[in-house]
């Protein structure tokens, strides 16, 4: 009898142990992808930010795993910008790295190029895209955004005329032009993407430009981003002719103090023009006893409240500033009297209005 008990012992544990080996794998639960991530390829697809092409297309099926790696909706993209850069590899994407890559293509390195070497890019050379690893490769290290499909590694571009620039090389020992070529898609793509990093952000990106949109959270101008190293002013474009630099721009006060250019002869330069050439005396504060300030013809009349008569002395016009009847001043031709001031209601139009007029009865010459 004690030996059948003690043969049952083992047997009721061993069942013990599998009924808790069960009970706590009903506990185990997969690690799952944030949210964000499935909101943010939804609302790429449901706006059209990229377009299908031969180049561009979606994968045939899912990539779940291992671990939380995956895309919901990958893409294997070939070119971008229209199909007119070419990748030298097929890279798995999500959609919003697809657009915005498009994006920076266009916007940022083509201007570029033509602005540093009047051509553009052709085909831009990767070094990797979709993988399950965490950052920079390192065992231990926190998931890479490229276990999702959301980021590039971008090692050198083409030119249209087959020049090639690398990262590795050129961002030290590149002309002046090339290397301020690769800081200034590098800079542009700070506003691009949400992380950036180049040569001199650590030592595992010496060879290439890594961008992804990895969330970093919400400031006060925007998403927050990550831009390394920090952008730095690059050199000036290359001259593309030979005209001369403009001259250096006067001073203020130089300008302020400079005469005014004459007045063609035979031009009539109008009321505006005379009167711009001398500053306008002011009036004083107390004028002579009986008098008026007559602008046009600044000075000082007899002030008179007698309305204009209908039949005015031959000769004379009535002046409202006066309000006293003065003799009529010849209609002005030439070069303005002394002092380059003409009153205001002494200037007329070149000739008479016989020679203007479309209703005269005098024939045209």
């Amino acid at each position: 009898m004690l030996r059948l008990m003690a043969c049952r012992v083992p047997s009721f544990a061993a069942l013990a142990l599998v009924l808790l080996g069960v009970a706590g794998c009903s506990n185990y639960e997969r690690p799952r992808r944030p949210a964000w991530r499935a909101q943010a390829d939804n609302a790429c697809i449901a706006e059209r930010l990229i377009h299908l092409s031969r180049f561009v297309q979606p994968r045939d099926r899912d990539i779940d795993g291992p671990g939380i790696c995956g895309l919901a909706k990958p893409f294997l993209v070939g070119a971008l910008d229209g199909d007119r850069v070419q990748l030298d590899t097929v890279a798995t994407l999500d959609c919003p790295m697809t657009s915005a890559l498009d994006r920076w293509v266009a916007e940022v390195v083509q201007p570029v190029a033509q602005a540093r070497f009047g051509q553009p890019v052709v085909q831009i050379d990767t070094m990797g895209s979709y993988s399950c690893r965490g950052m920079n490769g390192q065992m231990g290290a926190k998931i890479s955004e490229h276990a999702f499909g959301n980021a590039l590694d971008i090692g050198g571009f083409r030119l249209a005329d087959g020049r090639k620039i690398t990262v590795v090389h050129d961002w030290t020992r590149g002309d002046e032009q090339t290397q301020a070529f690769l800081r200034d898609v590098h800079a542009g793509a700070c506003s691009s993407f949400t992380t950036v990093l180049g040569p001199g952000a650590n030592v595992f990106h010496y060879n290439h430009i890594h961008v992804d949109l990895a969330m970093h959270g919400n400031s006060s101008t925007g998403p927050r981003r990550i831009c390394k190293p920090l952008p730095q002013e690059s050199a000036p474009g290359p001259r593309r002719d030979f005209l001369p630099d403009p001259p250096p721009v006067e001073e203020e006060e130089d300008i302020a103090g400079a005469e005014p250019p004459p007045v063609p002869r035979g031009l009539h330069p109008g009321p505006a023009s005379l009167v711009a050439q001398a500053p306008e005396a002011m009036p004083a504060k107390n004028p002579p006893p009986g008098y008026l300030y007559d602008r046009s013809s600044q000075g000082y009349r007899g002030a008179l409240a007698a309305s204009p008569a209908k039949n005015p002395p031959p000769g004379y016009l009535y002046d409202r500033s006066s309000q006293a009847y003065q003799s009529a001043p010849p209609p002005y031709r030439s070069a303005p009297p002394p002092g380059g001031l003409v009153p205001r209601d002494s200037v007329a139009p070149e000739g008479t209005p016989h020679d203007w007029d479309s209703t005269s009865s005098i024939p045209h010459r």
